[in-house]
């Protein structure tokens, strides 16, 4: 796949956003010549993988072992004690305008995206009271970053002067994947303590980066950080505000894309887990669940971390040895845990849709969904009330669950004491341990796309694919990256893809960077 600067009609407003082309072939299969393809898991990736190959007339058999689509941003539907029926999630996803391929695959169904609706501001506030705010920040890259410390509280023009600019030149010259070659046996702590960060800086504008990832800093690859910091701030011009969906996630997202690909003719099986894919003698598999065994061309395995470590155990003769170590190698970030409230008065009506925080102990964010979620907002008006969810990332997995749930309450009513004499009229705790662990020295490990096998893709925000992707969209572009390497072996024509630019906008500073910064000692 080769990559060229747009200069077409983009979908963003990013100039410098890059177009990678898929090698030239047939528009879609001929009549009687579609191939039977099982792409397993039914999250964004495995969403992605099977529309491509649906849109191209492959037959596609879709396995999700859950009864709903979405993976990790699904929902289903619960009631309250005042009897109300609503929605329950996995959480606050931002839909960053960098996710080009994510929002392609929206706009099968959503060609004008107007089942998303921008967020106004997207603060930060640490304990000691200072608030971060990005509504005011130019969005193009250098003039992002001076927006950002002329207008920040927490980072000034002292804090920038006293950083080490030697150190902090790499953020200046992001290039991938040589970034993993630089950086992958480095901590994100490690980094941001060598350049010199001020520690409020420190926790507003880069803890919540890598708690992005559920993942403690200490732990977390400094490559990954420095990527982050490239796709939304230096490296891209679309910004750090975002999009979220008007409705919750299955009513605005996935219910659309499960319709649109039963009439491309796909078979989605939710309910259905994957027990084994055995290799089957001239190439495709056996795919057997539950109720019984069906026979592939080919397999997409869009799973999560855990799911790809247990599938691949369990089927004999899938890969090498030294694939198969991989796979097994692959780490889980610790648990997360997702409490939602609906509470019988409102929140200040200032209260921002959605609030990242640092050194309020395990809570790393608020959301008032009446201010973005219809949903939320027509029970909210029924009630009276608010919808408010909290999130904790990489909490420690020997904690009390019931205690680290009371203890994010309690710190919700720190950050917004009106909260503190509101009943709650319904909650719902969601603890999960299913997301990636990008750790220290793990990238030259991770599997890709392409397996030993032609027959067999991986996809999801676990695999590497040397892009400047991250989370949802990572998970968007290798699905239809998977897609796009069978479909290239059969000679038919897959998905253009966009990305941010894979090296950093200043060609001064790239040269600036490459000379003067050193390389971190192993």
């Amino acid at each position: 796949m080769t990559a060229r600067h747009t200069s077409a009609a983009r979908r963003g407003r990013d100039r410098k956003a890059e177009i990678l082309a898929p090698p030239r072939g047939r528009d879609r299969f001929a009549r009687g010549d579609e191939p039977s393809v099982a792409v397993v898991g039914g999250g964004i990736a495995g969403l992605a993988a099977a529309t491509l190959l649906a849109e191209r007339g492959a037959r596609v058999t879709l396995y999700e072992k859950d009864s709903a689509l979405g993976g990790r941003l699904s929902g289903w539907p619960t009631r309250l004690s005042d009897g109300s029926r609503v929605t329950m999630t996995r959480g606050f996803h931002a839909f960053f305008r960098q996710y080009y391929n994510l929002r392609g695959l929206l706009r099968r169904t959503d060609p004008a995206l107007a089942r998303l609706t921008p967020l106004p501001d997207y603060p930060l506030r640490h304990s000691a009271g200072l608030t971060d705010s990005f509504a005011r920040v130019p969005r193009t890259p250098p003039f992002s970053a001076l927006g950002f410390v002329a207008l920040s509280p927490t980072f000034g023009w002292r804090d920038l002067a006293a950083m080490d600019a030697r150190a902090a030149l790499p953020l200046l010259d992001v290039r991938v994947p040589e970034v993993y070659e630089r950086f992958d046996e480095t901590s994100a702590t490690d980094f941001l303590r060598s350049v010199r960060f001020p520690e409020a800086a420190h926790h507003l504008a880069f803890e919540v980066f890598s708690r992005s990832f559920f993942a403690d800093p200490r732990e977390l690859s400094a490559a990954e950080l420095l990527l982050m910091f490239h796709i939304y701030f230096l490296g891209s011009a679309e910004g750090l505000l975002f999009d979220v969906p008007t409705e919750p996630f299955p009513q605005a997202l996935w219910d659309p894309i499960g319709d649109y690909l039963h009439r491309l003719g796909a078979a989605v099986r939710t309910g259905t887990a994957v027990h084994e894919v055995r290799p089957r003698d001239g190439g495709g598999a056996e795919v057997r669940t539950a109720a019984g065994t069906s026979v592939h061309q080919a397999v997409v395995l869009a799973l999560d971390t855990g799911g790809l470590r247990q599938t691949v155990a369990a089927s004999d003769g899938l890969g090498t040895p030294a694939w198969r170590e991989d796979v097994a190698a692959l780490r889980t970030a610790p648990p997360f845990l997702v409490s939602r409230l609906w509470l019988d008065r409102p929140v200040h009506a200032d209260r921002p849709g959605f609030l990242g925080t640092s050194g309020y102990g395990g809570l790393d964010n608020v959301s008032v969904l009446e201010r973005y979620e219809g949903e939320a907002a027509r029970w909210a008006a029924r009630a009276g009330g608010s919808v408010v969810e909290l999130h904790g990332y990489a909490v420690d997995p020997a904690s009390d669950l019931q205690r680290a749930q009371g203890m994010l309450v309690d710190q919700l009513r720190q950050v917004y004491p009106e909260t503190r004499g509101a009943r709650v009229v319904g909650a719902r705790h969601e603890w999960r341990s299913d997301c990636p662990l990008f750790a220290v020295g793990s990238h030259q490990r991770r599997p890709t796309v392409r397996t030993p096998h032609t027959w067999l893709t991986l996809a999801g925000d676990a695999i590497r694919c040397d892009l400047p992707v991250a989370l949802m969209e990572r998970a968007a572009t290798t699905g239809f990256l998977a897609a796009n390497a069978l479909l290239a072996g059969w000679g038919v024509r897959g998905q253009t893809l966009w990305t941010v630019p894979r090296s950093g906008r200043s060609r001064v500073l790239r040269a600036l960077g490459a000379a003067v910064a050193p390389r971190p000692s192993p």
